[in-house]
């Protein structure tokens, strides 16, 4: 790498304001130009731009050879995928709503994670699949689904989540450039702006946000590094994705001095940041979207529990979706929002 190459901070680049939708499209724009070996390829990605737009102008740029669309398979979609990884290319498939990735889990999980074990190395599987999920969108059962905690259960895959247009072109670089198969998710509430939570309040723009402050040009985050989003004492907050925005703007509403630790990669996880947040403030409240039961916040707080028990001083709060199907008329309800966060902070400082 010469130094022109070297990766890039937000204070040693030029920068500018981007929502998520376009420095996610900065990514991969970055990554197309720089290795001939990346191919976009999904569901209406190529000449339409996506779903979302977030491959807009990539097919005009790069042609159609390296930006296509694919039939409406997504176990299709990810099989071709693992075959191009075995011949040395770097897909990055996009499956348009994260709902619809159950079809390719046998790709996944079968081949794609398994590639390199199975092969003793030979072969590997550098494939990051892009998918928007989440709810707060008013999509119902079919297009509100946060499946995160399926994926950090197979070994061999990561997953990514970001929740900043700064964010999610810096790890999306990373994890195209990682040689194993890295699930990219997109929070899709927050693709726009940020969201803190109050579906009935004027949606705000990323513009006035201070991490929608973009570099111009390459620089990747290290997966498995997560981020202070906000320093406290009082207790610790571990969310990712859309949920760093609620959890923060109730902690500020209330008054509250929690820390909040954004996770960034659920797999690699930075338990070492947890673990010291946690010894620091005493206490821990995990937040996810999610159904609760084998939800990603029933391991963190195992790991909380495992690692940090002596230091804390009330049990582990957490504050998830139920244990049902995304509600259409009932999303607020199911959605983890101000209400339960807030009730759950007061538990929390209530144990003193």
């Amino acid at each position: 790498m010469t130094l022109e190459e070297a990766p890039v901070s937000l204070h040693e680049a030029p920068a500018r304001r981007l929502n998520m939708i376009e420095a996610i499209n900065d990514a991969l724009d970055i990554m197309l130009e720089r290795d001939p070996n990346v191919v976009i390829m999904g569901e209406d990605v190529g000449y339409f731009g996506g779903v979302f737009r977030a491959t807009a102008g990539l097919q005009k740029t790069y042609g159609k050879n390296r930006v296509f669309d694919t039939p409406i398979s997504e176990c299709g979609i990810i099989g071709a995928a693992v075959g191009m990884c075995a011949y040395g290319l770097r897909p990055v498939p996009e499956i348009q709503f994260a709902d619809y990735i159950y079809p390719g889990l046998d790709q996944l999980v079968s081949e794609a994670a398994r590639l390199r074990y199975r092969s003793a190395g030979e072969f590997t599987a550098p494939m990051t699949v892009r998918s928007p999920f989440g709810g707060g969108i008013f999509g119902g059962q079919t297009h509100s689904q946060s499946p995160e905690a399926l994926f950090t259960h197979v070994a061999g895959l990561k997953t990514v989540v970001p929740s900043t247009p700064h964010d999610a072109k810096g790890l999306l670089i990373a994890a195209i450039e990682d040689n194993d198969p890295v699930i990219f998710f997109e929070p899709k509430r927050i693709y726009n702006g940020p969201f803190d939570g109050y579906y009935d309040k004027p949606a705000k723009p990323w513009a006035t946000h201070a991490d929608s402050l973009v570099p111009e040009g390459y620089y990747a985050i290290p997966l498995g590094k997560a981020r202070v989003a906000r320093e406290g004492q009082a207790l610790t907050v571990l969310a990712y994705g859309t949920m760093v925005h609620v959890a923060s703007a109730v902690c500020v509403e209330k008054g509250v001095d929690a820390e909040i630790i954004d996770l960034r990669t659920l797999v690699p996880l930075d338990i070492a940041t947890i673990e010291a947040s946690v010894a620091k403030t005493g206490k821990c409240l995990i937040v996810h979207e999610a159904t609760r039961t084998s939800g990603f916040g029933a391991e963190l707080s195992a790991l909380v529990q495992e690692r940090c028990f002596y230091h804390l001083e009330a049990p582990i709060e957490r504050v998830t979706g139920f244990d049902t199907p995304y509600p259409h008329s009932l999303e607020w309800a199911y959605f983890p929002g101000p209400v339960r966060i807030g009730e759950a902070l007061d538990r929390l400082l209530g144990a003193d």
